[in-house]
Order: structure tokens, then sequence, then C-alpha cells
């Protein structure tokens, strides 16, 4: 309103009416457009998921190289952070059946991964593994083959039997009719590499990428494919993930040529 001569008002012209609502209508919808860079379903205006924080539980096998593939995740996908919890496979399970938050599963078998299905997306295998027998290093006990584990001086450590490891490794035995008495049974594969590098096992049972990961502490004995055993690695999304279009995004990835390449780089097969 404007004051006339008289001391009464009038209002403005139509025009300048028109021009200030303008003004106002722009000035209420600049935040909406600024909070609008993504739709309802958490993606972002080029269809790609929106930044997040994902946590992936994994098979303790996978400790090192979902490390790097991690880091090479985050680079590519700037803002996302990936927080990796590693333990056996059969005690992930145990987490998912007990609503542990989390976003994507990847298990050193698809027995496990399949008992899970009412929680998890559809899996997909993103590598596989062998077995070899991990020794001290220098094999000072001149072990060669399955058979020498049943002497009986022999101090041989295995994982639990609940274990993917340790039913591949009492699948491999039995194939062979090798009866081995474990000193210890271990809740997942790194613990068994972990006795065998400390001196407290002459022999363990354990994945081929392990032995790798410590080859100056320990050396490994092929197991011929023929007598061996073969782990497949399932990922799947879990329907609880708060962020389940970045968990498929990344579990994708896994499937992807950079995630393969460092799947192989650290001695895992292709699925």
């Amino acid at each position: 309103m404007f004051p006339t001569p008289g001391g009464r008002r009038r209002s403005p012209a139509p025009g300048r009416r028109r021009a200030a609502a303008a003004i106002l209508t722009a000035a209420l919808l600049a935040p909406l457009a600024a909070c609008g860079t993504g739709d309802a379903d958490g993606k972002g205006a080029s269809g790609e998921p929106s930044a997040a924080r994902l946590t992936v539980l994994a098979a303790a096998s996978l400790t090192d190289v979902f490390k790097t593939a991690g880091d090479a995740y985050e680079t590519s996908h700037p803002g996302t952070e990936i927080t990796f919890s590693f333990a056996g496979s059969q005690e992930l399970a145990a987490q998912v059946r007990q609503g542990a938050p989390a976003d994507a599963l990847v298990t050193a078998d698809s027995r496990t991964m399949d008992g899970l299905a009412a929680d998890t997306g559809s899996p997909v295998v993103i590598a596989k593994n062998r077995l070899v027998i991990a020794t001290g290093k220098g094999n000072p006990h001149k072990i060669g083959s399955l058979e020498d584990l049943a002497a009986t001086k022999l101090k041989v450590v295995l994982a639990a039997p609940e274990v993917p490891v340790g039913r591949y490794s009492r699948q491999i035995l039995q194939g062979r009719d090798v009866d081995v008495r474990p000193v210890s049974e271990e809740p997942n594969v790194r613990a068994v590499l972990s006795k065998v590098e400390m001196g407290e096992a002459d022999a363990g049972m354990v994945y081929r990428t392990d032995a790798a990961v410590a080859a100056d502490r320990v050396d490994a004995v092929d197991i011929p494919d023929g007598h061996n055993a073969v782990a497949s690695y399932p990922a799947a999304t879990l329907k609880s993930s708060r962020n389940p279009d970045a968990a498929e995004a990344f579990v994708t990835w896994l499937t992807g040529p950079e995630a393969q390449k460092i799947l192989r780089d650290a001695g895992f097969q292709q699925p």
C-alpha cells in the first residue's frame, strides 16, 4: 500500500503486485529445489544411488581383499562410506537373525546364505576359492599331502564343523579317508591361520588366499583339484537395510570388472 495526498493508502499497480508475488514464490521454492537433488527412492538426479553409509557383513577370509575393495568403491562413489564387519559365516548368519543393523552380506558358502533367504535379496556369487594346508614357515615337518596330516605326532588345527572352511576341510579329509584329530576347532579361518603362524599348531587347513596373505610366515601345501573343495562366495543385500539402493549398487559393483580384478589379484577364482 502507498500513502495518498489525503492520508489514505492506495494499492500498488497490478504489474507490481505480480512481480512481488513472483519474487516471493521463487524465494519459497529455492530451499525445496536445493533439497530435491534426489527422488523419492533415494536416487540422485542421474539415477545413481545417493551417498550413504553402508555396513557390510563379510566372511573372515575376505578381510584383506575387502579393505582394498572398500577403498576403491569409496573413491569411485564420493560420499559413500563402507564399514565391514568380518567373522565366520555362521557368526554373520546369527547376527542377521538377531537383527544386527547392516546393509549387505557376503558369506563363504551358499548353504549359509540359502538359510537366510527370508532376510536377503537374491544372492549372486562374486568369487570362488580352494583350500591348502598351511604349515610353519619352511614346512619343518615336511608335510606333502593330506595323508601326512594323520600322523599322530602332528598338531593339526581345523575350523569348527559349522564354519564353512571347517566343513570343506572335513569333506576333503573324508574323501581321502584321512582321520585327523584336531588339537582345536576354531571359529573362523583366520583363527586357524593364526594358530599356525604362532606355532601353536603344526598345520591347518585354510583357504588359498589366506595362506597367500601370510606368505612370509607360513608355507602352503597345495591340495590337488581332484581332492579339493570349491568354496563359493555369494553376496546379497539385507531386507532390513536402511539404504537399499546403495546396498544394491555395492553388491552389483562386486560383480563388475573393477571389483573382479581386485579379487583375482588377491588370488580368488572367477565366480
